[in-house]
């Protein structure tokens, strides 16, 4: 692992909002601390195992903090009658086709079902979302080229 893999690494996990992530390698060990409140730093441990410990040692499954935020109960309040869609898939979240397409939807946009709202990137594959219910995006809750989870909420419809 080079230090521009560890730069990015250290970015993803400082947008996804985790407070620690530890990652082992054969022979390399990571953990990544945020500061919990909104702070833009992020400490790093590197550590590297001898060879004789790391072929003893199975590697741990990668831990995934999930982050709870107070603000959103009050926020989901308001949009409970609204639908959410969901991201189907791991990946990359574009609103364009290509970057010099305009974007698929707008806040205030009516979509029907079938419509494409947007196109996630996963492993090299451009997949296109499309809609299953028909309404009106009031709400766009992801950046365009952030990197999106399963099941992550990703547009909020009024469906009337």
């Amino acid at each position: 692992m080079d230090i521009k893999e560890i730069q990015n690494l250290i970015k993803f996990v400082a947008k996804s909002g985790a407070s620690e992530v530890k990652l082992e390698m054969d022979d390399i060990k990571i953990t990544i601390k945020t500061g919990g409140d909104d702070k833009a730093e992020a400490t790093t441990i590197l550590q590297h195992i001898p060879m004789a410990q790391a072929q003893m040692a199975p590697a741990p499954a990668i831990p995934v903090a999930e982050v709870a935020a107070p603000a959103q109960a009050a926020a989901q309040d308001d949009d409970s009658k609204y639908i959410t869609i969901k991201s189907p898939i791991i990946g990359t979240f574009y609103r364009k086709p290509s970057p010099d397409k305009s974007v698929f939807v707008e806040v205030g946009s009516t979509i029907k079902e079938g419509d494409v709202l947007c196109v996630i990137e996963a492993m090299k594959l451009f997949n296109e979302i499309e809609s299953e219910i028909s309404g009106k995006i009031v709400k766009i809750l992801v950046d365009d080229a952030s990197p999106v989870e399963f099941d992550q909420p990703l547009f909020l419809v009024d469906p009337s």
